[in-house]
């Protein structure tokens, strides 16, 4: 299998949707709850993409474009965008929808950095 399909295979989405118990006083969903959908949805695709035990590292810069509100479905989109040989980075894009409407825009997009570990829990490679 190439780099590419392996990368294609690999790509997670997963779609959520915003109750406002996971809103703040703006009703829109909280940052932090984003960041958490993310780095899960980042995770799995680090996974998928290696079949190995990943850690998260590091995100880089997370970019908030829009507000999600409440009652909104998101779809979060992640795509392994970099290959090391202990580290990886996944890209997440959320993009929001409204529920009765067919329109679907980029909300937040950032990225992620994992290390494959070993049993002794140390950095290995990736294979």
């Amino acid at each position: 299998m190439t780099l590419e399909e392996k990368i294609n295979q690999s790509k997670t989405t997963i779609f959520k949707a915003v109750f406002p118990n996971t809103t703040n006083h703006y009703d829109t969903l909280f940052g932090g709850t984003a960041m958490q959908l993310m780095d899960e949805t980042a995770f799995i695709t680090a996974t998928r993409f290696s079949r190995q035990p990943m850690v998260t590292v590091s995100s880089d810069r997370i970019d908030f474009k829009k507000p999600i509100p409440a009652g909104t479905i998101v779809e979060l989109c992640g795509r392994v965008t970099y290959l090391g040989n202990t580290s990886l980075k996944v890209r997440v894009d959320i993009f929001v929808e409204q529920m009765y409407e067919d329109h679907r825009e980029k909300a937040v997009s950032g990225e992620f950095t994992f290390v494959a570990m070993d049993e002794n829990k140390k950095p290995t490679q990736i294979l």
